[in-house]
């Protein structure tokens, strides 16, 4: 599996070669014009973190501008919001995206552009375009924070040993049990070939060859019939506290949640993390324009980012929003540890290479769905 060499990726896209080592390194607004009382739809993932964005940024949002912010949830994906723009029938305002789809939505028209220049600058000056962490921020996106996908186990389904590696989630032998998975084949594939022996580094480079792409299902082979699928995000947490899986991957702050508001006995496993990050976008065509780039101009603010790691443990994109990790707004614990770019939680992360997805999405989902179905 090669990348399609015709395809070429211009500089909007800031620089994209950071690793997990590069943001250890660096981790050592504009006011809106008030449009009156009208209303946006933004689109986003649900759960505790549609509750952390209500509390971080819609609602302030609101106070300030009188602009109701309508919130709806999705599963990801570009399909809703191509059908939309093709129909001209858009009523979805702002979509908070996966950066590879963000990409993709990009090239493809369906987001209205974002001159970086003009997003607001950090709390000292610094431009916009200075202040993202290098690769984070697009020709259509604003805003935008790090999260991380992980496996989690619940504790009492391991009164012994407990797992620690990445490896120890594929060990049905060490670790029976069913296994919760996103029904995707990003994140698994990269998993599967960190558990097979392939260096973070490396991952890659492996799966963009037939062979290490076969490689990578034949892993995902050993435990398919231990599989529970997930589609959103809320999903594990609940599948853990239930002990209907003994393990699942999850997004961090899905857990992290889980943990110090519900107290659930779940435990993170941070060996072989996927690091991501992802923006919010305009959908093109929208009737609510200049409303949507005033939200996109107030949720940019590194302040705004920032505030989502006070309600669930994402950290923002921003140089300047390290600084302004803080505690948990509702229950005081420190946020800084439970964020995915911590130093300690880096040790053998691996960043997801957005342009590779971006460049075989369409032909790995077709296969990964072939291989569903056998």
């Amino acid at each position: 599996m090669k990348k399609n060499q015709a395809k070429r990726r211009s500089p909007r896209y800031g620089v994209v070669g950071w690793t997990a080592g590069a943001v250890l390194a660096c981790l050592t607004g504009l006011p809106g014009v008030t449009m009156g009382a009208e209303s946006i739809t933004v689109v986003s993932w649900g759960g505790s973190y549609a509750r952390a964005w209500e509390k971080a940024i819609l609602e302030p949002f609101t106070a300030e501008t009188g602009v109701e912010v309508r919130l709806e949830s999705f599963n990801g994906g570009l399909a809703q919001v191509r059908a939309q723009v093709e129909t001209g029938n858009v009523h979805w305002d702002i979509v908070d995206l996966e950066f590879a789809d963000l990409a993709r939505g990009c090239d493809e028209g369906l987001f209205e552009f974002v001159d970086i220049d003009q997003l607001p600058p950090a709390p000292d000056g610094t431009l916009a375009r200075v202040d993202y962490f290098d690769g984070t921020y697009s020709d259509c996106g604003g805003g935008g924070i790090f999260y991380s996908t992980i496996y989690a186990y619940n504790t009492k389904s391991f009164p012994g040993e407990k797992p620690s590696t990445i490896e120890d989630y594929f060990d049905l032998g060490k670790f029976p049990g069913r296994r919760g998975m996103r029904r995707t084949p990003g994140v698994n594939l990269e998993f599967a070939l960190m558990a097979d022996g392939v260096p973070p580094g490396e991952v890659y480079e492996v799966l963009d060859t037939p062979e290490g792409l076969d490689r990578a299902f034949r892993k995902l082979d050993t435990i398919k019939d231990h599989i529970v699928w997930w589609e959103a995000g809320a999903q594990p947490p609940q599948m853990l506290a239930d002990q209907e899986v003994v393990m699942s991957t999850a997004y961090n702050g899905r857990i992290f949640n889980a943990q110090v508001i519900e107290n659930q006995p779940l435990v993170i496993v941070w060996d072989g993390q996927v690091l991501d990050y992802g923006q919010i976008a305009i959908v093109t065509g929208t009737p609510n324009m200049e409303l949507s780039r005033e939200f996109l101009q107030y949720a940019s603010r590194v302040e705004s980012m920032a505030a989502i790691g006070r309600y669930i443990a994402y950290s923002p994109t921003r140089h300047s929003g390290v600084d302004l990790f803080t505690t948990h707004a509702e229950t005081g614990v420190e946020m800084r540890p439970h964020m995915p770019s911590a130093p300690e939680n880096l040790k053998r992360a691996l960043r997801n290479d957005w342009e590779w997805w971006s460049d075989n999405a369409e032909e790995v989902h077709e296969r990964f769905s072939a291989w569903l179905n056998r």
